[in-house]
């Protein structure tokens, strides 16, 4: 095994520059007691002589790291993906680092995710929380530490989240003004608030509509679930016939799609179909899904937003944060075949 190298102090580049180590830490921390041609030439030898500043040490000295640790459900989902890279981007902006743990949205892999971020020293936290119990976020809650729920919500916490209503209203909606009366609901379980609040969108649209909700054609699936084939068919087993299907997200709304094509059904011709989360916004497909847009890139600036005034001690301001929800025109909304 090859001899560690040390590492270049702040001594050292003293002792090559003939400034104090005073003058060379305040040089390379951007200080302004320190003009800016001393800095440059400090900077330079610095690089030059392979220094890298020891972020932990520094943690250590002043208290924070300028990091931010983001756990999300499923990372696999371009929707979380399209999140995190906008929180990477505004986060850093600000001159703070982030990190991504995944929870596949399970309990027990969030609880180990925020002692994940705990151990790496974090100043905030920002968290889709699975819900499914409150006992990971009652744990937060008794941490000094700044953070904020993104997409879903709860009355207590700080969050930042769309309006789930809206769009479940508004896809539901669609539909309907389509002549669809028979709309498949595939949403996730309701201890989500996301998936709760959707579904009162969907009972509000046929309510406005003076239609009776068809409580048959309301199917819960997990959130990460690939078995939306078995849904399909215990639709027939039960009787339940549709003509437009309404899911809980554009994954979802994928799997429902292959499904109908290998039933020989034709989206839109035969079933029409919406999604949520508009990921061909950022993502182009050979068919435009209609889709319900989340506006996930605001949402993901303003929870740094938040955040940020939390770990800086300034104001809240809005700490509880709704983003209207638009419908996204696709073309897999037609009127029903008589």
């Amino acid at each position: 095994m090859l001899p560690k190298k040390p590492s270049v102090t702040i001594k050292d580049i003293a002792k090559r520059t003939g400034y104090s180590a005073n003058t060379v830490s305040h040089a390379l921390r951007d200080k302004d007691d320190i003009s800016e041609a001393t800095k440059k030439k400090i900077r330079e030898i610095a690089r030059e002589m392979g220094y890298v500043n020891n972020a932990l040490a520094a943690s250590l000295r002043l208290g924070y790291t300028n990091t931010i640790a983001v756990i999300l459900g499923d990372v696999s989902n371009p929707h979380f993906s399209i999140m995190m890279k906008e929180i990477e981007m505004h986060a850093r902006g600000f001159g703070y680092s982030s990190f991504l743990l995944n929870t596949n949205e399970d309990e027990a892999l969030e609880s180990a995710a925020i002692k994940t971020a705990l151990q790496k020293n974090v100043d905030g936290i920002i968290i889709c929380p699975t819900q499914k119990s409150d006992r990971n976020l009652e744990f937060l809650r008794t941490l000094n530490l700044p953070f904020v729920l993104i997409g879903r919500r709860n009355p207590i916490d700080r969050y930042v989240a769309c309006n789930d209503e809206l769009g479940g209203y508004l896809a539901t909606k669609a539909l309907l003004d389509a002549g669809h009366r028979r709309i498949l609901l595939l949403h996730a379980p309701t201890y989500i608030s996301s998936s709760k609040e959707r579904l009162e969108g969907y009972r509000r649209a046929y309510k406005e509509a003076g239609i009776q909700v068809p409580e048959g054609l309301i199917r819960e699936v997990e959130v990460t679930s690939q078995d939306i084939e078995d849904v399909l068919s215990q639709l027939d087993r039960d009787g339940e016939n549709y003509t437009a299907i309404f899911a809980f997200s554009d994954m979802l709304a994928w799997n429902a799609w292959s499904c109908l094509l290998r039933r020989g059904k034709s989206v839109p011709q035969d079933c029409s179909l919406v999604g949520f989360d508009n990921i061909q916004s950022r993502m182009r497909f050979p068919f435009d899904l209609t889709s319900i847009s989340s506006h996930k890139g605001k949402m993901s600036v303003e929870a740094v937003n938040v955040l940020l005034r939390q770990i800086r001690g300034g104001e809240d301001g809005a700490g509880q944060v709704v983003i209207d929800t638009t419908l996204a025109q696709g073309c897999t909304v037609a009127p029903p075949q008589l």
